[in-house]
């Protein structure tokens, strides 16, 4: 990897003087004076320092005075061990790749049974164990292909062990004893998610997350039984010695084992994470967005116990005595005496966890040439002139950046908040709000300078169809926010046109688990002056297979009188004339992602086949290769960040920091293999 570079690329003074005087000579227009320049001789591709470090983590779990965690987005995904008296990591595992296709980046499930640490990984839906005395870790069973995750495990009193797993909705049991594993079968048909697992000696509790049930199976005859159903998904699960505790949203359910006397108790708007139970049964419960804890007995309120870190997402909570211990998602362990509400914090990072380079959210360019890169609970701030960077926390993924008046404005998930940083102030940041109607996954964002408000495509979670753009002002966070503005399809995209229309790419599948009204995915034009939708047109169809459909706009962008557009799962493109709907050509694509206006030529960066960028336009022709081998690393949708003059943007090369020279009249840039 190249050291960052003081100023830009270096150059050498005869290159440049040569450079000068083919300019003077050069015939008019980006190509011929790109060519007669000599900017194809110049480096094509400049590495920086890592895009994105985090701590954050996932699965964590407590054992004989110490913590496991799990970090997240690594590869491999270390297991680490924190000691809860020094506070410091004492030992870090790396959690081996499998012989199946793909390779872990994380477990969100972690279960401590006969002194062993049980881990369930993705997306490759594996089952490990690890030794604390020995310090082996190894690979028990797989319960899937790569897509998959274990979201929850738990162990019975007997020590079998019970995972919850994605896509196919199931619960596995795994025996330590022959080692063998066993499906339980469907617990609701089209159920895609187990996310929370709880087990006694007769039963598995299971809450699904698509279907927004709470079940019991019976663990020798596999029998399912409905205990509860909500509004939203279960998310936590715990059980004692007669009752059970389940977390649908802002819902807490306290009902028998048997399914009967249920209590639902509101939490006034927050999200429960996770229970931590004590010895009388008297349940913790953690919530979201602001990570408060609340006490709560069955038959009285909650009562709000303290708010060990501010909204923070809780891993786990587990009750020693007086003493709760729980884990920050964005990489941190806190304690809290529950008598007093005392509280100690400690981070990973300072505590001797080592960094990791994780796969970056969004990517943005200031016009003071700093590179902004959102991860996880996480922004790092690059100045590659200084070869500097600075990280800073926030609260969830920032899926999308935009600059408005010296701050930067991110669109963030779970929360589905608008944060606003201020540079000015050491990066301060505010929060404007939920944009509400369950409006949790921003995808897309724009300024508008006409208006001055940001304009965000939204999607909701579980299973609802309905996504929405919302008008957002940027100073006092008042919103307006439009519902089913493409029937029945959350919406993955927006482009500001000219004279105030917004264009909209929508996804028939919304926020998953639900069936789909529509086989095809739509683009739409909305009118910010009236507030009204002007016209829906369905996604011209790229297959060449019978009964086959565009489900999902992965992103659209309006150039010069045509909306250009990449396609989702198969992947493809299409442009059309905004003004008759005509389709002026479509295709396939190597992969999809997200597209750029720069200097008049329509770029998209993509996925798969190893990480490439294609030339979609000015047109209607076949896209054309500007570069390759960039890697697969993105989280989110790959994305470039134009600098304003040249052909120069900021990217990704694997999970490093790049400026990539994607200059049309060059050859195409190979980087990777």
């Amino acid at each position: 990897m190249r050291p960052p570079l003081p100023r830009g690329p270096r150059r050498r003074p005869l290159l440049v003087l040569l450079a000068t005087l083919l300019a003077l000579l050069a015939p008019a227009g980006p190509a011929g004076a790109a060519q007669a320049a000599g900017a194809c001789a110049e480096p094509g591709v400049e590495t920086f320092d890592k895009a994105s470090l985090t701590g954050a983590i996932v699965g964590a779990t407590v054992h004989g005075g110490r913590a496991y965690v799990v970090t997240r987005g690594l590869k491999p995904p270390v297991l680490a061990e924190f000691d809860l008296a020094t506070r410091r990591v004492v030992r870090e595992t790396p959690i081996p790749d499998g012989p199946a296709a793909g390779s872990p980046e994380g477990a969100w499930a972690t279960v401590v049974s006969g002194g062993k640490v049980y881990i369930g990984t993705y997306p490759v839906p594996d089952l490990y164990r690890f030794d604390p005395a020995t310090g082996r870790i190894e690979r028990l069973a797989s319960f899937g292909v790569n897509g998959g995750f274990v979201w929850s495990l738990a162990a019975a009193p007997d020590g079998r062990i019970y995972a919850g797993t994605y896509p196919h909705g199931r619960v596995w049991e795994y025996d330590p004893v022959s080692r063998a594993s066993r499906d339980l079968g469907v617990l609701a048909e089209g159920e895609r998610s187990v996310r929370a697992l709880a087990v006694d000696a007769t039963h598995v509790y299971a809450g699904l997350l698509d279907k927004g049930k709470l079940v019991s199976v019976n663990r020798s005859t596999g029998a399912v039984r409905v205990l509860a159903e909500g509004a939203t998904g279960f998310t936590a699960v715990s059980v004692g010695r007669t009752r059970v505790r389940a977390a649908g949203g802002d819902t807490l359910y306290d009902l028998r084992t048997d399914g009967t006397d249920v209590r639902k108790v509101s939490l006034g708007g927050d999200t429960v994470d996770a229970f931590g139970t004590a010895p009388d049964h008297t349940a913790y419960v953690s919530t979201r967005p602001n990570g408060t804890v609340y006490r709560y007995r069955t038959g009285e309120q909650p009562v709000v116990v303290g708010t060990p870190k501010d909204r923070e997402e809780t891993r786990g909570l587990f009750l020693d005595g007086t003493v709760l211990t729980g884990f920050a998602g964005s990489g941190g362990v806190w304690t809290m005496d529950i008598t007093t509400g005392k509280t100690d914090y400690t981070d990973l990072l300072e505590a001797g966890l080592t960094p990791g380079a994780e796969r970056p959210q969004s990517i943005l360019r200031t016009p003071d040439g700093k590179v902004w890169v959102g991860g996880h609970f996480s922004v790092t701030v690059h100045d590659p002139a200084r070869g500097t960077r600075h990280r800073f926390g926030v609260a969830g993924e920032p899926k999308a950046l935009v600059h408005r008046g010296g701050k930067v404005y991110a669109a963030m998930y779970p929360s589905g908040e608008i944060a606003r940083i201020d540079p000015a102030k050491g990066h301060a940041v505010e929060y404007l709000g939920p944009l509400s109607h369950g409006q949790q996954r921003p995808w897309d964002m724009e300024y508008d300078p006409a208006t001055d408000r940001l304009l965000v495509a939204s999607a909701p979670l579980g299973a609802n169809l309905r996504g929405a753009l919302s008008v957002v002002d940027p100073d006092t966070g008042e919103k307006q926010v439009y519902v089913d503005v493409i029937r029945d399809q959350s919406l993955m995209s927006l482009s500001l046109g000219p004279d105030g229309v917004v264009y909209l790419g929508g996804d028939v599948l919304g926020g998953g688990g639900t069936t789909a009204t529509r086989t095809t995915a739509a683009v739409a034009a909305f009118d910010l002056a009236s507030r009204r939708v002007l016209w829906e047109s369905p996604v011209p169809d790229t297959h060449t297979e019978p009964g086959r459909h565009n489900e999902t706009v992965q992103d659209v962008k309006y150039h010069d009188g045509i909306l250009y557009g990449v396609l989702k799962r198969d992947p493809g493109w299409f442009a059309m004339d905004v003004r008759t709907r005509q389709v002026l050509g479509k295709g396939t694509l190597t992969g999809y992602g997200e597209i750029e206006v720069h200097r008049g030529e329509v770029f998209t960066s993509t996925y798969r086949a190893g990480g490439n960028v294609h030339l979609l336009g000015p047109g209607g022709a076949q896209p054309r290769p500007i570069a390759t081998g960039l890697g697969d690393d993105w989280y989110t949708n790959p994305q470039l960040a134009f600098e304003p003059e040249g052909w120069y943007a900021w990217g990704l090369v694997g999970r490093d920091l790049a400026r990539l020279r994607l200059d049309p009249a060059c050859a195409p840039l190979e980087v990777g293999p």
